[in-house]
């Protein structure tokens, strides 16, 4: 069996953010006569990637556009996060706020172990669990692609008819970290060390709209944590095979899922794995 996610802490709703946001959920300009224009995660207002439709059954999706460019990191507290956060800390909360857009966000501080996959591997959810439910896509007649290596966690169970499908996507891949860097940090998990990374989470809910295909009526919860601090630490974490802690930051206002299912995710996470 995979190894669990550990919910290590988590908190109410908490209003956050500011007006000038280094980070944001937008909508880009709708095609004419188009219902909603594109879902786009933009990064000092460039487009860095493209989420999922707002369409409840659409599929869940994550796509690496150009604006993904540069990390995130937050030099100030490097050394409280390299020691390891043991609870949802306000004052590093109120900083990772200072990067995002003013919403309702639901901190969750978890202790995972990262699977790094590329797409079309035999672990690529675009490639795999979502072709289950959905098909390839109708027009290009492929899978989805995300366009970049990311994260993956264990899936959880929701309900009878629901899972849980947990990412943490990398602003730049992996490719762009330094090395040494990375080696540093699997030599410190080795030792017992568990740093943390900081993200923006956001959740979709989305199910399959023709109930008739095998897995029509499985419901994907896609938790995606879009990754502002940490790129070489997870990555060390995958490398080595050990946990690193996750403070996220789950967007309720840029979720598409009821408010109630955002609030819920400590209890979801915590389920067993299946997978």
């Amino acid at each position: 069996m995979s190894k669990a996610t550990f919910v290590l802490d988590s908190s109410e709703p908490q209003r956050l953010g500011t007006s000038l946001p280094a980070v944001s959920v937008d909508e880009a300009e709708a095609p004419a006569g188009g219902w909603h224009g594109k879902r786009i995660l933009t990064v000092d207002g460039k487009a860095a990637f493209e989420m999922s439709y707002w369409c409840g059954t659409c599929p869940f999706v994550f796509q690496r556009l150009e604006g993904a460019n540069r990390t995130l990191s937050m030099d100030a507290l490097t050394e409280r996060l390299d020691s390891g956060l043991g609870e949802v800390d306000t004052s590093v909360v109120e900083s990772v706020a200072s990067l995002l857009p003013e919403a309702d966000y639901v901190p969750l501080l978890l202790e995972i172990h990262p699977r790094l996959v590329f797409p079309g591997d035999v672990g690529d959810y675009f490639s795999n669990e979502q072709v289950t439910t959905w098909g390839i896509d109708s027009f290009w007649g492929l899978p989805e692609n995300p366009r970049t290596p990311y994260y993956r966690t264990p899936t959880r169970v929701v309900a009878d008819d629901a899972r849980l499908f947990e990412f943490v996507v990398p602003i730049v891949p992996p490719n762009w970290n330094d090395r040494g860097r990375v080696e540093r940090y699997a030599d410190r998990l080795r030792q017992g060390s568990e740093p943390t990374c900081l993200a923006l989470g956001v959740l979709d809910v989305r199910q399959q709209a023709d109930w008739e295909t095998p897995e029509g009526g499985l419901v994907h919860w896609g938790l995606a944590h879009y990754l502002l601090d940490g790129h070489h630490k997870i990555e060390a974490a995958a490398k080595s095979g050990r946990a690193v802690r996750l403070l996220s930051l789950v967007s309720v206002d840029s979720s598409l899922a009821p408010r109630d299912d955002v609030k819920r995710l400590a209890d979801v996470l915590a389920a067993a794995p299946i997978g």
